[in-house]
């Protein structure tokens, strides 16, 4: 159960304010003040670079399988009348050459 002000991760209990700004301070000690915003920057444009190509893959697939199910609908369209099997008949079938 979460207390209020806590952000609960997958891999972390729950974090509260207190150690949110102890890892702020410590990034700043280790970085420095003019770092921070170059990181935060840099960050950022991975991060939606990492979306577009995620973005890109998913539009793929889906144009790939539209295309695909049109390939197939199209095929079955010029397929209009289904072709019955033929049923075995009791008298045995003449060859051309008998028929003529």
């Amino acid at each position: 159960m979460l207390g209020s002000g806590q952000v609960e991760l997958a891999f972390i209990g729950g974090l509260g304010p207190t150690e949110l700004i102890v890892i702020f301070l410590i990034v700043l000690l280790v970085f420095g003040a003019k770092r921070i915003p170059e990181i935060a920057q840099g960050l950022g444009k991975g991060i939606m670079e990492f979306k577009k190509a995620a973005r890109e893959i998913t539009n793929e697939f889906d144009s790939s399988t539209t295309e695909s199910k049109t390939y197939v609908k199209n095929e079955l369209k010029g397929q209009d009348t289904v072709s019955k099997p033929q049923e075995p008949s009791d008298q045995p079938q003449k060859s051309e050459s008998e028929q003529v």
